[in-house]
């Protein structure tokens, strides 16, 4: 009897999402723990996670964590979960820490930070289908910003330089460049707008797809130069040649960057009584 595509995939090494959920958040402790609009916030990110490995198929979802209440709060779920040392400073180190310990090697790993619940399940499809389908290291989104949303960006970086990140790429989608600043600089920009409705400026999106010995490579080296000065991680890769993919995705209703204040977790209250609940199975 001949193979079917399900069969050959279940043969395939399994992808994986790996959910970091610290407990040690100096400006909200616990947060993972924190009721958003009736549900936990992990509860949310792992009904993101679920459905965006259902949508990719042949993708695992774990649960990296360093306190015993979020791993019971994880299983409570249905989801596998795992205690990772507490020394690890970032969500890319704690992502590596499980994948390294799988019995076989994921090809790809997908850090999904969790506190962000408002990441589109079918984001993380595309990432996976992109590096799936690339020869790239990493995979991660952009949205390209119509002016109104430039000049709300620029006006925020006003107070707030280091907030917001933005990406320059080829037209092969391969990124160029981040930075806390916004790139590129526009010239004649009085003229562009009067002929196009989007900027020329991407916002990135800090979700990432890598191959897993990209991110072998990027965990064994130091800190770069440009890395430390922008405070980007992902400089690490472009500084050392590694390629990464960007995919262009569209800007959703449910916006922000994450919760790590109060203020938040008002904001993301306030889009969910705005905005609805995100399309989501939830467990």
């Amino acid at each position: 009897m001949s193979e079917t595509p399900a069969d050959l995939a279940a043969d395939l090494p399994s992808d994986l999402i790996v959910v970091p959920a610290r407990f040690g958040s100096s400006r909200l402790p616990g947060k993972p723990l924190i009721d958003i609009a009736g549900r936990t916030l992990l509860s949310r990110v792992v009904a993101i996670a679920r459905e965006g490995a259902a949508r990719a198929g042949n993708v695992d979802v774990v649960v990296a964590t360093d306190d015993p209440r979020i791993l019971d709060h994880a299983q409570s779920l249905g989801c596998a979960a795992v205690m990772t040392d507490p020394a690890i400073s970032s969500g890319s180190g704690r992502a590596w820490a499980v994948a390294r310990d799988r019995a076989v090697a994921p090809p790809i790993i997908v850090n999904l930070q969790g506190d962000a619940p408002f990441v589109q399940p079918a984001l993380i499809e595309a990432l996976i289908a992109a590096l799936r389908g690339s020869s790239c290291s990493v995979a991660t989104p952009v949205v390209q910003l119509p002016w109104p949303a430039l000049d709300a960006m620029r006006q925020h970086k006003a107070a707030s330089p280091f907030s917001g990140t933005t990406c320059a790429r080829g037209a092969d989608g391969r990124a160029l460049w981040f930075s806390k600043a916004v790139i590129p600089a526009i010239r004649d920009e009085a003229r562009l707008r009067d002929t196009a409705p989007l900027s020329p400026v991407f916002r990135h999106i800090g979700l990432y797809a890598y191959r897993f010995d990209a991110l072998r490579r990027f965990e064994a080296t130091p800190p770069t130069q440009y890395e430390q000065l922008e405070g980007l991680e992902q400089l690490r890769f472009l500084e050392t040649g590694e390629a990464i993919l960007t995919v262009a995705a569209e800007a959703m209703p449910h916006t922000m960057s994450g919760i790590d204040t109060p203020a938040d977790l008002a904001l993301a209250e306030r889009l969910i009584a705005e905005h609805g609940e995100p399309q989501l199975s939830w467990v």
